[in-house]
């Protein structure tokens, strides 16, 4: 009895005015509860189109729909009535509309739901809940799929995550504009989390990758990613030796093979080593036979004939000669007078016979002896080969040594050069070669004169120079923000004043007998596409310094600032080098360090040290791990330096904090004859995804007041997040109400939407610029003289079982966190010496490493005292 007095209660209020949307059922169906024949469905609501919901039941007497636990309008419904034929039951349908303003009116609280209850005589049935839902697609892709150089067989991996959607966005991939099927192509596969898979890299592979998402509302599509399939070249095998080149005596033979196994392609890499081997070889030279001398002739015999021989030994013929040509064996006959007579006779015979047998033999023995010598003259020659084998044989040239401080290398000319083609692919041994000759083109008069680490040239036509040549095409003209000098094996330093950044290369790091011109420049960056994705955000300056591909053979150090909270575990911080082809590649991991590669980097507070064996383009990507991390911001003050009207403008600008972005607002100020009105303040901004507000308070109303209509002004947070747009600000419009109104003190509040804030009073304090010499060369360019460097060196260098070496002053200098580093170099005192003088150039008290060297114990502390005639 109780529910029936609700329901009765409850009607009058549904069906107050409404007696068309109430209607009595037969007799024969009184005792019938309702049922639904069609129930409200979930629905999305596209742009600003309403959606319909429909409700249908049999019997019903009437229909009322429930939106967010509130009755629905009777106005807002619309009833149509019909009976069923096979039942005869009377169907009831009612529809409403909902609108987007309905939905936005509890968006954020809750989910807008409706639902339809149907009455009968008997009792109420409520239908299931319809969820009404505002369909939308972001614009920007949380995370969009990256440009790769993959080898042939190589797995890719195209990371894609889509922008956040209601109903959530279907994912699709295709390469050069065609749809991707991974049904038809088992080797590619589409991962649960959207990422697309490509098992086994095929050159067909290669092309332009997008990602698109898509729903009800709209349809986007990713940044392109471009794919390079590349195949190293290989060598086919060596073909035969040919035959020798000489037909007699000494000659040459070869055999070659070709980069065809497989043909490089798409960049890949071509094979390293010779096409073409020689060898020496020696022909066997063909032998003609030779008679020997006529033999004595026989005495005359019985036949009254006497016969001499000969045979072809003088030489044998040999290797395909010719044999001997004529006869072997010749005959006479006797006169009457030599055929056999009497006794006296024949002894004078034998006399003759005997003197002639004398002469032969003498003649015989004279020609031996020319023939020995003769021979002997040719073995001689022979045997002095040298001059045939020389350029085959290694040769070792051992310098003479010299006194390190007596080479004087000529600084009026250049005399390294830079050849060969600029290469894309991995591995960078081998790429370049190095001979004498300018690393650049010469200057106009052919020579460069060095004083105090500065050519006499003018800067603007050094940086124009550098800006021509094919290498260097983003070297921007920007002579400010730039440095360069000329060095030797002695070293130096390059800084770009107001910056913070700054390039140390130490003592020994070029080459002994080389001079290389070296450039430093911070680069503008909305000049660059750095790509940046989903948490990720620039945290330095973006830095060139080259000319790329220098042979270096130590390390140099590259200091500049960052923006980060220098907390690794709140970041993922990656150093991001730009290769010849303008593409960004990650190069090292921060806390990942690895001691073989040619990069090692110590992040200090607001500082990054990076060891670097290669120039380039360089720029450190922090993306953050969770929303603890955060980025120091700068917020500076400007207004015009003179106000001759009633409006006086308060420009404020909303920074990444490191130097170099400062220097250029200020520089961008001064031209717009803007002056600093207050001290930079530092803020540190978090990955809330929350926006900044800035708003200014306790103005003197009696002579100020604010033009603006807001009481706020608000920076979007991914403006701020991402560090790619450099000037950031806002300008507060205030107005005195008199002119000779001429002092002005307020409080500005800068707060992040959800965060805390902080209130800053506007005062007049000016900053000075930093005036350091922007090009030291050679000893001017250190704290420590390079002769007490060298004893320190020999000092700790050498392993000590105490433990009082190299070890104990990089733990006295607070360094010991990257003793695997300085232990895979050749000197290790060197290194961690490079890295104190990068770290106090302006501020390095050589007494304190004095200090610390008598600490260690070393007698090598009293160096430091000696005259400056012995430096």
């Amino acid at each position: 009895g109780r529910f029936i007095m609700r329901a009765v209660h409850r009607r009058p209020v549904l069906l107050h005015g409404s007696e068309h949307a109430t209607a009595t059922l037969p007799a024969a169906f009184s005792d019938l509860l309702p049922h639904f024949l069609v129930e409200p469905e979930d629905e999305f609501i596209v742009k600003n189109k309403p959606v319909t919901l429909t409700c249908r039941s049999s019997p019903a007497t009437q229909i009322y729909f429930k939106c967010n636990g509130e009755w629905v309008h009777q106005d807002d419904h619309l009833i149509e009535r019909t009976v069923d034929p096979a039942t005869a039951l009377p169907i009831m349908q009612v529809t409403i509309d909902i609108t987007r303003q309905q939905v936005e009116k509890i968006f954020g609280l809750d989910e807008y739901w409706c639902q339809c209850v149907a009455w009968s005589t008997t009792g109420t049935q409520k239908s299931q809940k319809a969820y009404i839902r505002i369909a939308y697609l972001r614009k920007n892709f949380e995370e969009e799929p990256q440009g790769k150089e993959v080898a042939l067989d190589q797995e890719v991996l195209l990371r894609c995550h889509p922008p956040e959607g209601v109903p959530q966005a279907e994912v699709e991939w295709q390469r050069n504009e065609d749809v991707i099927t991974p049904a038809s192509d088992p080797n590619v596969f589409i991962t649960t989390d959207y990422n697309l898979v490509i098992k086994k890299a095929r050159l067909a592979d290669t092309g332009n990758y997008t990602c698109v998402a898509k729903n009800i509302v709209a349809r986007r599509k990713s940044t392109s990613a471009t794919v390079l399939v590349y195949v190293n070249g290989g060598w086919s095998t060596w073909t035969t030796w040919s035959s020798c080149s000489a037909v007699c005596g000494r000659g040459w033979q070869k055999r070659s093979r070709s980069c065809t196994n497989p043909t490089p392609l798409n960049g890949g890499t071509s094979c390293e080593g010779q096409n073409v081997q020689k060898s020496a070889c020696v022909a066997t030279c063909p032998v003609d036979g030779g008679w020997s001398e006529w033999s004595k002739w026989s005495a005359c015999g019985a036949d009254c004939s006497m016969w001499r021989s000969r045979e072809c030994t003088q030489p044998s013929p040999g290797t395909g000669g010719k044999d001997c040509q004529g006869l072997d064996l010749q005959s006479l006959n006797c006169t009457s007078e030599q055929c056999p007579q009497s006794e006296s006779e024949d002894v004078a015979l034998y006399v003759g016979m005997v003197a002639v047998a004398l002469c032969l033999t003498l003649l015989l023995i004279v020609v031996v002896l020319v023939y020995r010598r003769k021979k002997e003259d040719l073995d001689a020659d022979v045997a002095d080969s040298s001059i045939l084998t020389t350029g085959f044989q290694p040769m070792g040239i051992k310098p003479k040594n010299s006194h390190l401080l007596t080479i004087q290398p000529d600084l009026t000319t250049t005399t390294t050069s830079y050849q060969g083609t600029l290469r894309s692919r991995h591995d960078t041994t081998g790429k370049f070669s190095m001979t004498n000759g300018p690393l650049l083109d010469p200057l106009p008069n052919g020579s460069h004169t060095l004083h105090n680490g500065k050519l006499n040239s003018d800067p603007a036509e050094f940086v124009s120079r550098l800006s021509t040549q094919s290498y260097f095409k983003t070297l921007p003209r920007d002579v400010a923000n730039s440095s360069y000098g000329t060095f030797n094996f002695l070293g130096g330093r390059l800084t770009i004043p107001s910056t913070g950044i700054s390039l140390l290369i130490p003592p020994e790091a070029i080459p002994r007998g080389k001079i290389y011109e070296i450039y430093l420049t911070v680069q503008r960056k909305e000049d660059l596409r750095l790509p940046l994705a989903g948490c990720q955000t620039l945290l330095s300056p973006v830095v060139s310094c080259g000319p790329p591909g220098v042979v270096l053979s130590r390390p140099v150090i590259l200091s500049m600032d960052h923006c980060s909270d220098a907390c690794l575990d709140n970041w993922a911080i990656r150093l991001k080098k730009q290769n010849y082809e303008g593409t960004w590649e990650d190069v090292l991991l921060m806390g990942e360090e690895l001691v073989s590669e040619p990069y090692y980097c110590q992040l200090e507070a607001e500082t990054c040290r990076l060891f670097s064996e290669q120039l380039g383009t360089l720029a450190l990507v922090g993306e953050s791990l969770h929303m603890g991390a955060a980025k120091r911001l700068r917020l500076v003050l400007f207004s015009d330096a003179y106000c001759s009207t009633l409006e006086y403008n308060i420009r404020v600008y909303c920074m990444d904090d490191t130097q170099d972005v400062f220097k250029e607002v200020m520089q961008m100020e001064r031209q717009l004859g803007g002056r600093l009105i207050d001290e930079p303040h530092v803020l540190l901004f978090k990955d809330s995804y929350h926006n900044l507000r800035l708003s200014i308070h306790d103005m003197p109303q009696a002579h100020w007041r604010s033009k603006l209509l807001a009481g706020y002004q608000e920076i979007p947070f991914y403006h701020i997040w991402n560090g790619s747009q450099r000037y950031l600000h806002c300008t507060f419009t205030l107005e005195r109400l008199s002119l000779s109104t001429c002092e002005l003190t307020c409080q500005l509040c800068v707060w992040q939407v959800e965060g805390e804030g902080q209130s800053f009073t506007v005062d007049s304090e000016f900053l000075l610029m930093d005036s350091t010499a922007a090009a030291l060369a050679g000893p001017s360019a250190f704290q420590i003289p390079y002769l007490i460097r060298q004893k320190i060196c020999s000092s700790l260098d050498a392993p000590c079982p105490n433990g009082a070496d190299w070890r104990m002053l990089a733990q006295r200098l607070k360094l010991e966190r990257h003793m695997s580093f300085f232990a895979s170099k050749a000197s290790p005192t060197s290194v961690i010496l490079d890295l104190w003088e990068a770290q106090h150039f302006h501020s390095g008290n050589i007494n304190q490493l004095a200090t610390v060297m008598a600490d260690i114990g070393k007698q090598e502390a009293m160096i430091f005292l000696v005259s400056d005639g012995e430096c």
